[in-house]
């Protein structure tokens, strides 16, 4: 080989050697640039459908929302999934902050969201047998935030999506900002979200009150809630919070003395609470969640932090529920229940409510959710109906009973009692049914439905003359509502128990604005006005032996009611302040019992009237109801088929209790205050019967009435306690007919 040859050969021999190694760098380049290309395709991927982490409603966390009394600061509720109260970082002690970001996060203030030394700092820590973290504060905040949803996946992807959030979120928020989020947000165990919930819950005091070794505590909470709760396992939170300590002494931020002085001190709970178990008003609470449900889907109304402002005045509330207290323990009754609604008619606002005796045994509130029918306190409307028709209330009706007012219908009164001939507002004092059956088939149940929803009587109504009698089912509620109307001239509004709603910004989003109707002419309802007044100022009147348990001077209207078998006792009334109504009966919907006796408004609904108005009206001066120099147009008395003449008046109660009696031997007459029908079914009776009493169980499987009617058109009337004529008993045949004698020579134990 010649000497060109063998320099080109040596010369070829060395580029191949260059050429390999320039190979196989290209190869690892080009291999380290498609995994950079994979790799960023699958980052991009994963980052591709981030939730919103720009916006600033992202971060925001689950708040409770708050029911407030009518005096705008007291907190009857807290509506919530989560035990959280977010406070500003200004209303939290340092020493939170500084244990906090020491334990958790030290180089918190240095970082831009993803800590590099933190990762390696974890990955030695786990190789040497410890366990650390690498998450920062801000990572933390957006899993238990944007990331709530994945915060339980253990993968690179998520991993990966928590810091590049974190990152991005250093760019819009301060450090402090971030801090901040962070300890209203993070979880402290014993159901406490957020640090002014857990300086609540285990030391029941602020957040910004707590002493070094409260923050200490619970700064070292977060990172295994329940393993480190102090009222599980003690010895393992003194560990804990010693090494927060340690952490802060280390850090600077405590000096030796203070960590010496801290770790020698004991860890002394303190246990409290939010909501509202010892509330005073949790029917009311419950009414006021059922009205945000109309407007609010649940996910605000636990999670949205809404501030509503209701009505509630808590001097009424407690004077509602001592009222309702006394009364029924006075009776000593188990299965006895009251429910009162209290309405301040110039603004329609629900002052007070009780929905039952004991919230904690019955959560069903009678006041609200309860259709009880309402006896002789409907009678009202038909009042009012009659007023507006044109008929005088001193047009004198034939009161006798029982009396034939259809071919198909026959009423009686209380006791089968026979007043004679009354005028319109002698018959509301005494409560007279055959009086009143006269009117309504005369002016038309079309009517009476008509005056019932104007004054704000919301159930639906059957137009049957029955109904005066108070067969249909109210709650207390809408009577008080309804009653409300009068005592204003006749303007009515609807109860209002919300007056403002403001979201966790303060910014308004309702605000109830009075919007009154002129539902009752106000010459009309100063006539009405000064009838009802009767019922309790009338020696004669059913709520008359209530007028010396008042103690206040106040004008007061009125009209009980009692429903067949004396299972539902009413009163609804009012005052010029106030309108009233109190509902008494027994959950199983049974006949009440008083001292042995039937039941009747003057034994149970009447008294909680009067301490309850005596409570709230004491050393309030007089105001007199709304008068008006327009009077109403009536109709002359005669051309009403139900008037009698005066003078027939003086074949009053003497004669016609003997046709009374006479004719009872083949009529059903009833115990009590009750009403009758003859056995003949009319459509009114079908129309009723299809109603029957029934009960349902609520969601906390408690027995809970539903509408009561009668099953037939009868309904019990109210009479004064000196009523002490005879009942027959009544039994029904096989046929569904009834069938009764006259028991003449029997006489009930009267209430």
């Amino acid at each position: 080989m010649s000497i060109r040859q063998r320099r080109a050969h040596r010369h070829s021999r060395t580029h191949i050697v260059g050429f390999g190694i320039l190979g196989f760098f290209g190869f690892i380049a080009l291999l380290a640039i498609a995994i950079a290309v994979s790799i960023g395709t699958v980052v991009n991927n994963w980052l591709s459908d981030l939730p919103d982490y720009q916006s600033a409603d992202a971060y925001l966390v689950a708040e409770p929302t708050q029911v407030i009394a009518g005096d705008g600061t007291t907190v009857l509720a807290e509506y919530y999934l989560q035990n959280r109260r977010s406070v500003d970082l200004s209303e939290i002690s340092d020493y939170v902050s500084e244990a906090t970001v020491d334990v958790e996060d030290e180089r918190f203030y240095q970082h831009n969201g993803v800590d590099p030394q933190g990762i390696v700092r974890a990955i030695f820590a786990q190789l040497s047998g410890r366990s650390e973290g690498a998450s920062t504060i801000t990572q933390q905040l957006v899993r238990n935030t944007v990331l709530s949803d994945e915060q339980f996946d253990n993968t690179l992807k998520r991993k990966v999506r928590e810091a590049y959030i974190a990152i991005q979120m250093e760019k819009t928020y301060t450090k402090d900002q971030i801090l901040n989020m962070y300890l209203n947000t993070i979880y402290y165990g014993h159901g406490a979200y957020g640090i002014e919930a857990a300086a609540i819950t285990y030391f029941n005091k602020d957040a910004k009150d707590l002493t070094l070794n409260e923050a200490a505590t619970l700064a070292g909470l977060p990172n295994s809630p329940s393993y480190y709760d102090p009222t599980v396992n003690m010895d393992a939170c003194v560990e804990r919070r010693n090494h927060v300590l340690d952490r802060m002494l280390s850090a600077g931020d405590i000096t030796q003395e203070e960590y010496d002085e801290s770790v020698a001190e004991p860890i002394t709970l303190n246990l409290g609470s939010f909501g509202n178990d010892n509330s005073a008003s949790p029917y009311f609470t419950d009414y006021v969640r059922q009205l945000l449900e109309d407007d609010f889907s649940s996910d605000v109304i636990l999670k949205g932090g809404l501030k509503v402002y209701t009505t509630l005045d808590l001097d009424y509330q407690a004077a509602a529920e001592k009222a309702v207290s006394d009364r029924l323990d006075s009776i000593d009754e188990d299965n006895l229940q009251a429910a009162l609604v209290a309405v301040d008619p110039s603004t329609g606002y629900i002052k007070a409510m009780v929905g039952g005796k004991d919230y904690n045994t019955n959560q069903y509130n009678m006041a609200t959710q309860a259709q009880r029918q309402t006896g002789s306190s409907f009678k009202v409307f038909t009042l009012i109906a009659a007023l507006e028709s044109g008929v005088s209330p001193d047009v004198y009706i034939n009161c006798n009973s029982p009396k034939q007012i259809t071919s198909t219908w026959k009423v009686q009164n209380y006791g089968n009692e026979s007043y004679g001939n009354l005028t319109l507002t002698q018959a509301l004092a005494v409560s007279s049914n055959t009086g009143f059956a006269q009117i309504a088939v005369s002016i038309g149940a079309d009517k009476i439905v008509e005056v019932a929803k104007d004054m704000g009587i919301d159930e639906e109504l059957s137009a049957y003359p029955s109904i005066t009698l108070g067969t249909e089912g109210v709650p207390p509620v809408q009577m008080a509502e309804a009653y409300a109307t009068l005592a204003t001239g006749g303007v009515h509004r609807d109860a209002i128990a919300i007056t403002k709603i403001e979201d966790r910004n303060g910014n308004v989003v309702y605000e109830h604005q009075d919007n009154p109707t002129q539902a009752v002419d106000p010459a009309i309802a100063q006539a009405a006005t000064t009838a009802l007044e009767t019922v309790v100022t009338s020696s004669s009147g059913t709520a008359h032996t209530m007028l010396s348990s008042i103690t206040y001077d106040q004008p007061i209207a009125g009209k009980t009611g009692t429903s067949e078998d004396y299972r539902d006792l009413w009163f609804c009334g009012y005052t010029p302040q106030i309108s009233v109504a109190i509902w008494v009966g027994n959950t199983d919907d049974t006949t009440v019992y008083v001292n042995g006796s039937y039941g009747h408004p003057y034994t149970t609904a009447c008294p909680i009237f009067a301490e309850f108005t005596n409570s709230i009206l004491d050393g309030i001066a007089r105001e007199e109801f709304p008068t008006t120099d327009a009077t109403p147009t009536y109709k002359d008395n005669s051309s009403w088929d139900f008037s009698v003449s005066v003078s027939s008046s003086s074949s009053s109660k003497k004669n016609s209790s003997t046709s009374s009696n006479e004719s009872s031997s083949s009529e059903s007459s009833s115990k009590g205050d009750e009403a009758t029908n003859d056995s003949a079914t009319t459509s009114d009776n079908a129309t009723n019967t299809s109603n029957s009493n029934t009960s349902s169980t609520d969601t906390n499987g408690t027995s809970t009435p539903s509408t009561n009617t009668s099953t037939g058109e009868t309904t019990e009337d109210d009479n004064s306690a000196s009523s002490d004529t005879t009942s027959s008993g009544t039994s029904a045949d096989s046929s569904g007919t009834t069938d009764s004698t006259s028991e003449t020579d029997k006489e009930p134990t009267k209430p």
